[in-house]
C-alpha cells in the first residue's frame, strides 16, 4: 500500500519514484486527499534530489491525466502552439499567433496573467476594449476551426494537478526546479491538444534562467517531454539580458504589436517573431511564408479577425496613462546597456504587474524607451517615458528606470537575440 510519507521518504533519500507512486501521489494531492505539508515536503525534495528521466515522463503524464485533455480534431488544419519563459518586454505571442494563423495552421494559444514585474500575455489583450479572454473548449474549438487562433485563458479542467502544485510551489520556495518547471509548462502545453509546440526559453537578466546553461538544460528537458507525448517540439534559447522591443506594459506592448503587424515595430521584434513563425510553421507541415503574410497584411487581418471574434473592438483606441515622466540621456555616447530587470521592476512599481495573484494590474502603465544597446546617443536626449495613472508612482519607478541605462563613450558589440536552436 503506498503511503504519502513513504513517496516522501523515498525522494528524500535519492530514490526514484515508482510509477506507481507519482500516478498515486498525484492523483491523491489533486483530490485533496493528501495534505499541503506533504506535497511541500516531496516538492522540497525533488528541488534537491531532482528526477529522472522516466520518473519524470510519469510525473508529467499523470499531470495531464489529472483533468481533462482538449480534443482539437474538429478543428480541420494541423494545430502548433508557442510557449515563453517570459521576460520583459516579451509581446512576441501577440504579433506571432496571428501571423502563424495567417500561414495556415491553427494556434491554441492558452496562456495566463503575470505574477511579478510585468502583466502576462492576457494582462496584455484585456487593454482591448471589450475583449473576452475566457472561453469554453468548445468556443476554443470553434474559433480554432472558424478563424485559426485563440488566445485565451486555460480552462480550470485542463492539468488542475499543475494548478494546485503551482500555488503550492509559490509559496514554499520550490519553483527553481527544472523538472517541475519542465512538467508545469509541458503538462499544461500537452493537455491544450496542440500537434506541435515551439519554445522560447530565455536567459539572462531579466528572465527567470539567468544563466544560459541553465536556460539550455530546462529547454532540453521540456523537448524531450515533448517528443515523448507525441508532440513535435523545437526550443530556441535567446537573450534577455535586454527588454524585447521598445515598450514594456501592457496597453503599451499591444500598440507595439500593431506597429509590427502594420509592417514597422523594432527591428528585433520583428526577426524573432519571423523566426518563431517559420519553425511554427515547419512543424505544422504547412506551406505558407510568414514574411509575405506579415508583408501583405495578412497577419493583420488574422488579427482583427481573432479580436472581434473574443468581443472585442480592433479598431477602438487604446487606453492611456493620465500621467508621464520623460527621462533625458545624462551624456553624449552609446548605449553601452540596458537592463532588462531594472526596467521590468520600473514597470511593476508603475502598476504593470502584480505582486499577488488577485492583484489588478493598470493597462496604461509601463516604460517606453527610444534607445537599445549599441545606439548612439545625444546629452539631454529622451530615453524612457514612464507611464502611470497615479503620478505618485512616478517618483517610486524612476531611480530603477535611470539605473537601467549606461552610457559609455564606445560603441559595444550587441549579442545576437537567439543563442541557439534545440530539436530532439
Amino acid at each position: 500500500m503506498i503511503s504519502a510519507v513513504d513517496v516522501i521518504r523515498t525522494k528524500r533519500d535519492g530514490g526514484a519514484l515508482s510509477d506507481d507512486q507519482v500516478r498515486w501521489f498525484i492523483d491523491q494531492y489533486t483530490r485533496g486527499h493528501v495534505a499541503d505539508e506533504q506535497a511541500a515536503a516531496l516538492l522540497m525534495a525533488i528541488v534537491w534530489r531532482g528526477m529522472e528521466p522516466g520518473e519524470l515522463a510519469t510525473w508529467t503524464d499523470a499531470m495531464i491525466r489529472s483533468g481533462e485533455r482538449l480534443d482539437l480534431s474538429a478543428v480541420g488544419r494541423p494545430t502548433v502552439d508557442k510557449h515563453s519563459t517570459g521576460g520583459v518586454g516579451d509581446k512576441i505571442s501577440l504579433p506571432l499567433v496571428p501571423l502563424v494563423a495567417a500561414c495556415g495552421a491553427a494556434v491554441p494559444q492558452l496562456s495566463g496573467r503575470g505574477l511579478g514585474h510585468t502583466g502576462g500575455t492576457l494582462d496584455k489583450l484585456e487593454s482591448i476594449a471589450g475583449l473576452r479572454a475566457a472561453l469554453s473548449n468548445d468556443e476554443v474549438v470553434e474559433q480554432l476551426r472558424t478563424v485559426g487562433c485563440v488566445i485565451c485563458a486555460a480552462g480550470p479542467a485542463l492539468a488542475p494537478a499543475d494548478r494546485k502544485l503551482y500555488a503550492m510551489r509559490d509559496v514554499t520556495g520550490t519553483v527553481e526546479s527544472i523538472p517541475l518547471i519542465a512538467s508545469s509548462i509541458m503538462s499544461k502545453k500537452i493537455a491544450e491538444g496542440t500537434s506541435a509546440l515551439v519554445l522560447d526559453v530565455k536567459y539572462g537578466s531579466g528572465a527567470f534562467m539567468r544563466e544560459a546553461g541553465m536556460a539550455r538544460e530546462l529547454a532540453e528537458t521540456m523537448v524531450g517531454i515533448g517528443e515523448r507525448n507525441g508532440v513535435r517540439t523545437t526550443a530556441f534559447l535567446t537573450s534577455m539580458e535586454s527588454p524585447l522591443g521598445r515598450s514594456a506594459g501592457n496597453a503599451l506592448e499591444v500598440a507595439e504589436t500593431l506597429d509590427v503587424l502594420d509592417g514597422g515595430g523594432p527591428a528585433g521584434i520583428v526577426s524573432l517573431t519571423l523566426t518563431l513563425a517559420a519553425e511554427m510553421v515547419a512543424l505544422a507541415g504547412v506551406d505558407g511564408d510568414p514574411a509575405t503574410a506579415l508583408r501583405s497584411g495578412a497577419a493583420r487581418a488574422k488579427w482583427d479577425e481573432m479580436v472581434r471574434a473574443q468581443g472585442g473592438d480592433p479598431s477602438a483606441p487604446l487606453p492611456e496613462a493620465e500621467h508621464m515622466r520623460v527621462i533625458e540621456s545624462p551624456a553624449s555616447g552609446f548605449v553601452t546597456r540596458l537592463d532588462a530587470m531594472d526596467v521590468g521592476i520600473a514597470a511593476w512599481r508603475l502598476g504593470a504587474g502584480r505582486e499577488q495573484k488577485h492583484d489588478a494590474v493598470s493597462a496604461t502603465a509601463g516604460v517606453t524607451w527610444t534607445a537599445g544597446v549599441g545606439d548612439a546617443v545625444e546629452a539631454g536626449q529622451p530615453l524612457l517615458v514612464l507611464h502611470a495613472d497615479d503620478a505618485a508612482r512616478l517618483d517610486a519607478a524612476e531611480p530603477l528606470a535611470r539605473a537601467a541605462f549606461t552610457i559609455g563613450a564606445e560603441p559595444v558589440d550587441v549579442a545576437p537575440l537567439v543563442l541557439d536552436v534545440i530539436r530532439s
